[in-house]
C-alpha cells in the first residue's frame, strides 16, 4: 500500500515540475521581448544562417525608426541582391514564336532589262593592250632614269608605228631565165634571172619595173640584180641565201664512162670568191640514173654594206652538164 503512495506521489510532483519549466521559458521569452519591436518573419526561401547574417540590421537593430513603414521598404528595396532576381526576370519573354510554316510564295515579277553591255571588239582590245604596254614601258624607263640619272634614257617607240608584224625589206625570189651550159672542168657564175610571168613578152614600151611578177615571187628591196645574178648587201647583217639547181646530165652519160671522182658543186660565194670568204657549198656525185636532178644549196652568210653574192657551178667531170631554166635563187635580209 505504501508502494503505491510513493509512485502517485513521485508523479504528481514530475507534473509540476514539468509545468514550472514552461512556465519559466515563456516567461523568460517574454521578458526578452521589447514593448512594440517588429520583427520580420524568416524568409522561407533562405537558410537560418543566411537570415540571421544577411539581414542583422533589421533583425537585431535596436534602433525605434525601423518601425517606420516607410524606412522598412526603403531598407527592403536596398537589401543585398542575392542573384535570384534577375533570374526572375522576362522568364520565357525571349522564346521564339513558335507555329506552322506554311509553303513558299510564288516568285516576284521579273525586273526590268538592264542597259545593253558594250561591244568589245578585237581592235578595242589591242588599243586597251598598246596603253597597259606604254604605261608599263614609260614606268620602267622612269626608274630607270631614277636609277642612273647619268645615262640616257632608253628609246620609247611609238606604239601606233609598231605593226605587229615585222615588215622584211630586202628579200627576192628569182628563177633563170634559160639554160646554161657547163663546159667540163669549168666553174661558171650563173646569171640572166627572171620574176616575172613566163608568158610575159618584154617589149619597149614595158619598162623592167612595170612587168608583172609570176605568182609566189617577189622582189623586195633593191639588192638585186637581174641580169647578172647578184644580190648586193644595203645594209651589214646575217642573210639567208638558198639556191636550187636543176642538173642535166644526160650528155655526159651518153660519151663518157662516168667515174667515181666525177661531180657537180654549187656555191653560193662572195666577192666571187668562193676560196678566200665563207660560202656555202654542196656536192653532188653523177652517178644517179634519172637524166635531171636537184642540188639544193640553204644557209646563212654575214654581209658588209656593198657586198655581192651570186650562185657557182663547178663541173669537175670529163663531159659538158646543162643547167635547167627554172632553177632559183631566193635570199632575204635576217637581222643585223
Amino acid at each position: 500500500m505504501k508502494g503505491c503512495t510513493w509512485v502517485f506521489v513521485a508523479t504528481l510532483l514530475c507534473q509540476q515540475f514539468c509545468l514550472f519549466r514552461v512556465t519559466a521559458a515563456k516567461r523568460e521569452r517574454k521578458m526578452k521581448k521589447e514593448p512594440n519591436q517588429y520583427t520580420e518573419p524568416f524568409n522561407a526561401t533562405l537558410s537560418n544562417s543566411e537570415e540571421l547574417h544577411g539581414h542583422p540590421k533589421i533583425l537585431e537593430s535596436p534602433d525605434p525608426r525601423i518601425t517606420d513603414p516607410r524606412r522598412t521598404w526603403i531598407s527592403f528595396v536596398h537589401r543585398p541582391d542575392d542573384g535570384n532576381t534577375s533570374k526572375r526576370k522576362c522568364k520565357g519573354k525571349d522564346k521564339k514564336l513558335r507555329g506552322l510554316v506554311g509553303p513558299p510564295g510564288p516568285p516576284g515579277p521579273q525586273g526590268p532589262p538592264g542597259a545593253p553591255g558594250a561591244e568589245v571588239t578585237r581592235e578595242v582590245l589591242l588599243q586597251e593592250f598598246k596603253e597597259i604596254l606604254k604605261e608599263a614601258i614609260e614606268r620602267r624607263a622612269a626608274l630607270a632614269i631614277s636609277a642612273h640619272p647619268s645615262q640616257l634614257p632608253p628609246l620609247l617607240l611609238s606604239l601606233e608605228e609598231v605593226s605587229p608584224h615585222r615588215r622584211v625589206e630586202e628579200a627576192f625570189h628569182c628563177k633563170l631565165k634559160g639554160q646554161v651550159v657547163v663546159d667540163k672542168k669549168t666553174l661558171v657564175e650563173l646569171q640572166n634571172f627572171q620574176s616575172v610571168r613566163r608568158d610575159y613578152r618584154v617589149n619597149p614600151c614595158n619598162s623592167p619595173a612595170a612587168a608583172p611578177l609570176a605568182k609566189g615571187a617577189f622582189l623586195r628591196g633593191t639588192g638585186l640584180n637581174l641580169a647578172t645574178g647578184r644580190f648586193t648587201a644595203p645594209v651589214s647583217g646575217i642573210y639567208q641565201f638558198s639556191a636550187n639547181v636543176h642538173v642535166d646530165h644526160s650528155e655526159l652519160k651518153s660519151k663518157v664512162q662516168l667515174r667515181a671522182r666525177d661531180n657537180v658543186r654549187v656555191l653560193i660565194c662572195i666577192e666571187s670568191l668562193c676560196h678566200r670568204y665563207t660560202s656555202l657549198e654542196v656536192i653532188a656525185g653523177l652517178e644517179s640514173n634519172s637524166k635531171i636532178f636537184t642540188i639544193y644549196v640553204h644557209g646563212l652568210l654575214q654581209l658588209q654594206a656593198g657586198q655581192y653574192t651570186s650562185i657557182f657551178v663547178d663541173n669537175s667531170a670529163g663531159a659538158p652538164i646543162t643547167i635547167q631554166n627554172g632553177s632559183d635563187f631566193m635570199g632575204m635580209l635576217m637581222g643585223a
